[in-house]
Formats: C-alpha cells, structure tokens, sequence
C-alpha cells in the first residue's frame, strides 16, 4: 500500500476562496452568514439566514445571468451545460491544480483520474422538466440534462481537463465526498493511479436549501450570529451553504519526487451504515463508531493517538446527540480528542461538507491551529464528557479524524496526518 498525501487546494466557500483567507476565518472564529433576501422575502419560507458564497451569483435560470470571478473565462456553449455547482467547480479545480504546482499534461493523463460528489442540481432540473412540460421536449436545451444530473461536474470536468484516468461520480448524501475521497485513496493506494483529483460542489440556491425545511431541519433562528451552533443545548437545525473544494491527492513518492509542497497525508478512511432509518442517524450513533473504528484501524493508529476530531454535528438535535454518543463509545468520557464542528461558521454544504471540512482539517496542520466550534452558549448535556473545543487553538492536530454522515445511516469517516 503506497502512502498518499494531498499537495493542492482549491475552495470556493462562505469563508472565502483562498486559504489564508479561510484559515483565518477559522482560526478567528468568523462565520459566513448573513439574513439572505431571497428568503426573507418569500412569506412561506421560515428561515432567514443563509452562507452565501461571496463573488458568485446563480439564482437565475439563465448562466448569462451569473455573476462569477473576473479570472473565470468560459464560451457561452460550455456555460449552458452547467450548473452553479459545476461552475464553483471549475474554479476550485483551476485553482487546486495550481496550487499544486501541475502542468495541464499531468492532469490529462492515464494515471491522473477524477473523482466527483454532488446531489446535482434541484434548480436546473427543476426549471428543465418545467419547461418540457410547458412547451415541448424539442424546445429545450439539449444541454438540459447534461446540466442537471448528479454527474454534471464529471461530464463538465473531464471534457474541460481531457482527464484519461479513473473517473467517477458518489452520491450518498451528506457522505458524499467523503466517498469520492475515500476511494481516491484506494485508487492510489493500490497502486491503480498515482494521482486523483477529487472535487465536492454543491448549489447555493433555494431549490438545494429551502425543500430541508419540511423535514424541519433547518434553523428558524433570525440572528445569523447564533443560528448555527452545534453541540449548544438551544440549537435547532442547521443553516445551508454551498460552494465548492478540490483537493489533488498523489502517491506520497510523486509529490516528493517533483519536490511538491504536502499538506497532509491521508492514511486511510472507514465506512459502515447504521441500516436502522432512511433519514435519521441511529440514536447511539452505531454505524458512526464502527466508521471511526475502522478509520484508526486502517490508519495503523489506536484511539488514544488521535488529538482533534472534526465533527459531523450539523447543529441538529438527533444528529448532534447521536455523534456524541458514537464518539463516547469510541473514545470514552475521558481523555477524548479536541472535538469541534466547523458547521458552526459554515453551515452545512451537504454532500459538500465531507471534503470542506477535510481540505479545513489540512488547512489546520498546514497553518499551525486547531479550530474551535463557535456559538456555544451552554453545552448539550449529551456532550458533557467530550472534549468539544470552544475556542480556537494555537496548536496544530497532527492526527485527525474527519466525520460525515449522510441518509440512509451512511458514515464516512476520513484519517488525516500531519506530515
């Protein structure tokens, strides 16, 4: 089994799209939220607040209507066969790419694969089979569907980039990228490729957040300073993003035979499914501890090695309690790793987050913090026991477990190294 490391980043997230920029945010503790007009002013939706993405808009239907970077240069054929999240893609993925230090003939090539995770696009498809329906299936866009589907970021990404190796899509919620992710490290591992990219993006638009407020997830709380705070004892559901983050993962002799900066290694992940509800996460938070289990198996470590752990905890009241549980079952009440959820200055960005919250994880060795979980006032009774990190610290995790759980009880959890 080959060593694989992560040599480049590129974001596109509420907190910004550079990495200092981010780090920053992180380490202060400064969220992306803000009360988002499209949903103040819809007198049926009962959330006001939202972690828009700053410098892009893609509310409209119409891609000559989004407002983007300057430095992002598409043909307006290449831009019909988007959706937002395939457009904060390319963005992340240019940028990851030079953040590593690659040549375009490097990422096309034979032993580079892709590997993406998004839920597709709700708007876009919403808006296409709207159309259909109203004027005809021969009066639509023959990009439609190549715009809309769950697997618009591999045929955008892979046309665009000429990629020749491994390529494939994961949707399985919230777990998504983590997925995506998890497999690269097999692919290369294993010696099937020796480098992958590996791209998370998920709308921000109303169709993507507003339809979780049936499910009454999301939080009702008008005060973009407290609405998400997971592990707080007042919380009550989670605020919605979107965006987008590349992470270029390569066989640990490559980086360093191009003398490439590394971020961190990945040692391995786990995986394992609660197989108790179709939305809701097993109360004692079963199939998580297995994942966290097999994740320091894999990784060769014990459980007393890891010191942070960044959480799943969406800020929800099931979800939070269920997590604290799985991470008591593995790490008892005592000695517990630093544990914080990032969501707290996020949001969650669904099958965004398992790769947002790992490119964070690697921000945070890189940079010399661990982050803390925000907005805290008084501690869940459920998490009494836990090692839950308020504030900000000046110390760099050098061991981290990174969790993501999605529906259906699916749990990924991700096992990064400091280098």
């Amino acid at each position: 089994m080959r060593n694989v490391v992560v040599t480049g980043i590129g974001l596109v997230t509420c907190l910004g799209h550079t990495r200092e920029e981010v780090g920053n945010r992180l380490l202060n503790q400064e969220h992306g939220f803000v009360r988002y007009p499209p949903f103040i002013s819809d007198s049926k939706v009962p959330i006001s607040v939202a972690a828009p993405i700053p410098e892009f808009e893609t509310v409209s239907t119409d891609p000559e209507d989004w407002t983007f970077p300057p430095e992002l240069r598409f043909r307006m054929e290449q831009l019909r066969s988007f959706s937002p999240n395939a457009l904060y893609a390319n963005f992340a993925l240019t940028r990851a790419v030079a953040d590593a230090g690659l040549e375009l003939d490097q990422v096309s090539d034979p032993r580079t694969g892709l590997y993406t995770a998004s839920s597709g696009s709700a708007m876009m498809t919403h808006y296409n089979m709207d159309r259909m329906k109203r004027v005809g299936p021969l009066r639509c866009s023959p990009l439609g569907i190549v715009g809309s589907i769950a697997g618009t970021l591999n045929f955008n990404l892979a046309a665009a980039y000429k990629i020749h190796g491994s390529t494939s899509g994961f949707v399985s919620a919230c777990a998504s990228s983590g997925h995506a992710l998890g497999f690269a490290w097999d692919e290369i591992a294993l010696g099937r490729q020796d480098r992958m990219i590996v791209v998370g993006a998920e709308d921000f638009t109303p169709e993507t957040i507003v339809p979780f407020t049936a499910m009454r997830v999301l939080s009702e709380n008008n005060d973009p300073n407290t609405a998400s705070r997971p592990f707080d004892k007042h919380r009550d559901g989670f605020v919605g993003t979107g965006g987008s983050v590349t992470l270029i993962l390569e066989s640990e002799e490559l980086a360093s035979e191009r003398n490439a900066h590394i971020y961190g290694r990945m040692k391995g992940w786990g995986q394992a499914t609660d197989g108790y509800h179709v939305a809701a996460s097993h109360p004692q938070g079963k199939g998580l501890s297995r994942a966290i289990e097999l994740a320091i198996q894999y990784a060769g470590w014990q459980a007393g090695d890891v010191d942070y752990v960044n959480a799943h905890a969406t800020s929800t009241t099931a979800g939070d309690i269920s997590e604290c549980r799985a991470l008591k079952s593995v790490f008892g009440e005592s000695g517990s790793p630093a544990i914080s959820s990032t969501k707290a200055l996020t949001g969650h960005a669904l099958s965004l987050s398992s790769i947002m919250e790992a490119s964070f994880c690697l921000l945070a060795m890189d940079q010399n913090f661990t982050p803390g979980s925000a907005h805290i006032s008084e501690l869940d009774p459920e998490a009494l026991g836990l090692n839950i990190l308020t504030q900000s610290t000046r110390t760099a995790p050098k061991k981290i477990l990174s969790n993501s759980s999605g529906f259906g009880g699916v749990n990924v959890v991700l096992a990064l190294e400091k280098p």
